[in-house]
């Protein structure tokens, strides 16, 4: 008929990640349950969300066995680790890490976000000069910390 249109098939998440091999990435099995996707330097931690569709981490480039995330210091980009393992991004680093993303989101099916395409983004930002503002627990504004790092009121 005029109006018959053949309904998408909807991959699995099974589908999407073995898909990524035509691509160029290497794939295998991470500990933390998800799969971990690599291309040369780069690589990202990826898990199927509740919806069935993959849910890619923070993507980043290889120091060792740990995937270094990029952070913002205002001045600079660094590559940190979570162990603490800390080094400058070298603008090579930046681009390979920005092709990696937007050809692992377009590889898995994902839609690709215009403030993603425009350069790489980074989830932490410390550059405001602001001791310990990531750290968990809010400091009273009042109080003062000595050398020893007890507070007096």
């Amino acid at each position: 008929m005029f109006f018959n249109r053949v309904k998408p098939k909807v991959l699995t998440f099974r589908e999407r990640i073995d898909s990524l091999a035509a691509a160029g990435f290497t794939t295998q099995a991470d500990a933390s349950g998800g799969v971990r996707v690599s291309r040369g330097e780069c690589a990202a931690v990826v898990k199927e969300g509740p919806d069935g569709m993959p849910d890619v981490g923070k993507a980043g480039i290889r120091m060792g066995g740990e995937i270094a995330e990029l952070v913002s210091a205002g001045y600079q980009m660094f590559l940190m680790t979570r162990s603490g393992r800390k080094q400058p991004a070298r603008a090579d680093q930046l681009h390979a890490l920005h092709d990696f993303t937007e050809d692992l989101r377009e590889g898995l099916g994902l839609e690709s976000l215009y403030n993603q395409g425009l350069g790489t983004t980074t989830a932490r930002h410390l550059y405001d000069r602001v001791d310990e503002r990531d750290v968990a627990g809010e400091k009273e504004a009042w109080r003062s910390v000595k050398a020893d790092g007890v507070y007096n009121s």
